[in-house]
């Protein structure tokens, strides 16, 4: 009993830390400086610092009560008290956030994304690929240039999921690892750059190139109308909130992503098939009787709400596992990793697939496989229409990254 007593005080902190990192990284996003704001990423920086305070102080004791900030593992005090872990909790939260965060995406771009998927979506398959293949050849690159004798293929590729933000390329990884436990450290110091790098970037390359996003976003919206044909049979409402519809997508996109493919031993997981369910989900508009055509502001709500919880899900581990394993060449080669496949392919997909602007930086954002940085890019182009190059490019870069983490990390 008593041990339930403490599990409830540590759910409890958690769910005050949760609130209290939302509340203070909305106020940061807010900030402006010539014309670059965060936004919701502005979440993610506070629980940065929430994780990084939380390695140094894991418990505070206030009016003789346990408070616990972040602990990875369950924890015996010396008077006999055990607290329990805020790894699962944490997990948790991240886990519903990609859930409703890319269900909504796929909700949004699934009307237009297979009535509009044409000769032209192969550049879209092509830049998950390319992308993809690019942090890894700057991955092979720096172990084999590197002169520490510890920069090696498990803390490299532990980097390189890091850098293009793949929980499940950092699983995958971690199966195959010599050392698990490089690939973490390396993951938790890419991740930080590998998050605000291309939400930085999705908002400042418009400005760089001095574009007129009214009307750049005008001819945006021509390009990818799409004439909807309505549903032609009556069918039935369950609630006015669209609860019913969203949740019977994400359980659909569960079962899709628990697949596995034999050989390769892969599976989308729960991002790639939450991904899938809503792209089909949001085509047909419904399932059987039951209307699955939720409300944009539903939709939007969702989105964002998703959004936030992955960032502070992903963020206070992050910054727990930044501060124990940072070191700045590492960091370094984080950053390299990031911008190479982003920089080089805005270039391919602006002048080799003649992209548009938005449809290249929508196409980086999936190919990064970046959640966050979709969301700013929405903020920034004023159209949720992105969202559809994001969910022709994620897929596959999603496959791509898997497939190299455990092939590199085996043979390198």
């Amino acid at each position: 009993m008593e041990y339930l007593g403490n599990l409830t005080q540590t759910l409890l902190s958690v769910v005050f830390i949760v609130f209290a990192i939302m509340t203070l990284g909305y106020l940061v996003g807010r900030v402006t400086v010539k014309g670059i704001s965060l936004g919701s990423a502005g979440v993610l920086l506070i629980a940065l610092v929430f994780g990084v305070l939380a390695s140094y102080v894991p418990v505070i004791a206030i009016g003789g009560r346990n408070i616990t900030l972040y602990l990875p593992e369950a924890k015996t005090l010396a008077d006999g008290t055990i607290l329990g872990s805020s790894k699962e909790v944490y997990a948790l939260v991240a886990s519903l956030g990609t859930a409703m965060f890319v269900t909504a995406v796929g909700l949004i771009a699934g009307p237009k994304f297979f009535r509009t998927f044409n000769k032209k979506s192969l550049g879209y398959i092509l830049m998950g690929v390319i992308i993809i293949a690019l942090g890894t050849l700057a991955s092979i690159a720096i172990i084999i240039f590197s002169k520490d004798p510890n920069v090696d293929s498990s803390l490299v590729i532990g980097l390189m999921t890091g850098a293009l933000t793949s929980t499940p390329g950092f699983s995958a990884a971690k199966e195959v690892a010599a050392d698990p436990n490089k690939v973490a450290a390396g993951y938790g110091i890419g991740y930080l750059f590998g998050v605000l790098g291309v939400v930085i970037f999705v908002q400042l390359l418009p400005k760089i190139l001095r574009v007129d996003i009214a009307k750049e976003r005008e001819s945006f919206v021509a390009a990818n109308a799409v004439e909807i044909p309505p549903v032609k049979r009556l069918l039935m409402k369950v609630d006015s909130m669209d609860f019913f519809p969203f949740a019977a997508t994400i359980m659909l996109g569960c079962i899709i992503g628990s697949i596995k493919i034999p050989v390769i031993n892969f599976n989308l997981g729960t991002s790639g098939g939450t991904l899938v369910a809503g792209l089909i989900i949001g085509h047909f508009g419904h399932i059987g009787p039951f209307d699955c055509r939720l409300k944009k502001e539903s939709l939007n709500f969702f989105r964002e709400l998703g959004l936030v919880l992955f960032l502070i899900g992903a963020g206070v581990p992050g910054g727990v596992n930044f501060m124990k394993n940072v070191k700045l060449s590492y960091f370094i080669f984080g950053i390299i990793i990031t911008l190479v496949p982003m920089v080089i392919g805005y270039f391919l997909g602006k002048y080799v697939f003649h992209m548009s602007l938005f449809n290249a930086l929508g196409s980086i954002t999936g190919g990064m496989t970046s959640t966050p940085a979709l969301g700013a890019l929405i903020e920034t182009a004023g159209t949720e229409d992105v969202a559809s190059a994001y969910a022709a490019t994620y897929p596959f870069a999603l496959f791509f990254i898997v497939l190299v983490a455990r092939i590199v990390t085996g043979i390198v």
